[in-house]
């Protein structure tokens, strides 16, 4: 029986995880993938206090490290469903199952897809959610970059010092991304703006050779491009557990700042919680204050 099992290690699950165990409870992170999350593909951390420059690559594997040091627990696997029982909570993953008295819940998002006919088949062949692991491949190529957010600037500022051209492709005429990406991106030759357009097709045999954008007044080219990266943002990942655990209509878990759920002993922290702001720092505050709230419910509430 653990006292604290953390669903997921990235910056709000082992934030938890060293806070859980300073207060030396004994700490199950769960995890399906890798350590570290979205951030592992950061190439610089710029926004974070203290800590500038530093790659996302970098600063999960300090976080890793340090909660590994304390004595976490860190185990890969993918958890499929959560119980909820009188005096204790069972996680059940794709290879065991496991008790606890409190659970947090730290999945976070996953990329959102754009849903066209080919994508999965294009992935790796054309199509990638991540600039910084694959942009690479495209080295004097011509690319294109679907999104408007800091996500989506930061991708289109990388690639235009590796790629030959770079189409930036943004379904508004103005974008949601911080005003310092929105100047350096208009200050680079190679970046040009299609606004007011989405990618409606992907063309292809074996790879990715062209896009079709479709302006909202109707009209449609096709631009040629080797590679094209999306960064539309992400979806929660709470689908195995939200017949428990009560989410909104986007899928994000229902918490305020105490990051609570409906269920008295499991709490959420990160990207998967409604919040207005998601960013490093909003992770990290979350998994601290998540971790104490488990705390406290185990040294207050739990005989």
């Amino acid at each position: 029986m653990y006292d604290v099992i953390i669903v997921g290690a990235g910056p709000a699950g082992l934030t938890s995880a060293i806070y859980t165990r300073r207060a030396e409870k004994k700490t199950l992170v769960l995890e399906a993938m890798s350590y570290g999350g979205q951030i592992i593909n950061t190439l610089s951390i710029d926004n974070y206090p203290v800590a500038p420059h530093i790659s996302g690559f970098d600063f999960a594997t300090k976080l890793y490290e340090q909660a590994k040091d304390l004595g976490a627990e860190i185990v890969f696997e993918k958890v499929v469903n959560i119980q909820n029982y009188d005096t204790y909570k069972e996680v059940i993953t794709t290879k065991n199952t496991y008790q606890a008295k409190t659970i947090i819940l730290a999945t976070g998002a996953e990329n959102r897809k754009l849903n066209l006919p080919n994508e999965k088949e294009f992935v790796g062949k054309g199509i990638s959610y991540c600039a910084t692991c694959d942009g690479a491949f495209y080295r004097g190529k011509e690319v294109a970059v679907q999104g408007g957010g800091n996500t989506a600037l930061e991708d289109a500022l990388y690639l235009s010092d590796i790629a030959k051209k770079v189409y930036l492709i943004h379904r508004r005429d103005t974008f949601r991304a911080d005003e310092t990406f929105i100047q350096q991106v208009k200050l680079k030759a190679n970046i040009e703006l299609v606004l007011n357009s989405t990618v409606t097709q992907l063309n292809g045999n074996d790879t990715l050779e062209s896009i079709v954008v479709t302006n909202c007044d109707g009209t449609v080219k096709t631009i040629p491009v080797d590679g094209l990266f999306v960064a539309i943002g992400r979806v929660p990942e709470t689908e195995n557990f939200n017949q428990l655990i009560h989410t909104n209509d986007f899928g994000y878990v229902i918490a305020g700042e105490d990051c609570h759920t409906n269920v008295d002993g499991i709490y959420v922290a990160g990207d998967s919680r409604t919040k207005s702001v998601r960013q490093l720092v909003t992770a990290t505050s979350d998994g601290a204050v998540a971790a104490i709230e488990a705390i406290h419910y185990l040294n207050h509430v739990i005989i």
